[in-house]
């Protein structure tokens, strides 16, 4: 069964994907912001609520790059945690186990709560760009 896309996920995709201005944060080639090439790579899945809209769990990954870690296991894990660190990993499966969050970020994403959110943040992210900043430019977390 497909993982419904909603408003506050398509945000929070458009979010990772500006922070990085675009770029595959494995392969490094940079995307136009029209393409379909460069995904929200979720390194534990959609379906888990309590880490879906999580920046940390969230990367910047190019079609071939995708297919590759997903088919990968051992590689998948090694690149997230040369990104985060071993400690922001162990950190990240505590957040994913947790059933609590998961309840309260699904309410929160009913109320609308989690869009707002990421609504405001990709429109200061954008900002930021036409302001001239570039590279890697972080984005508060819901």
């Amino acid at each position: 069964m497909a993982v419904k896309i909603k408003p506050s996920d398509a945000l929070f995709s458009k979010c990772v994907r500006e922070r990085t201005d675009y770029t595959c944060e494995r392969c490094h080639k940079q995307y136009d912001r029209s393409s379909t090439g460069l995904h929200n790579s979720h390194y534990h899945g959609r379906a888990n609520r309590s880490t879906r809209w999580d920046k940390v769990n969230c990367f910047s990954i190019c079609y071939s790059c995708h297919i590759f870690l997903g088919a990968n296991p051992y590689e998948h894990t090694q690149f997230v945690k040369s990104l985060i660190g071993e400690g922001a990993h162990e950190l990240l499966l505590e957040r994913k186990n947790s059933t609590t969050l998961g309840k309260i970020f699904a309410k929160d994403d009913k109320a609308g709560l989690i869009a707002k959110h990421y609504r405001a943040e990709l429109k200061a992210l954008q900002q930021k760009r036409a302001d001239g900043e570039t590279g890697y430019i972080d984005f508060q977390g819901y």
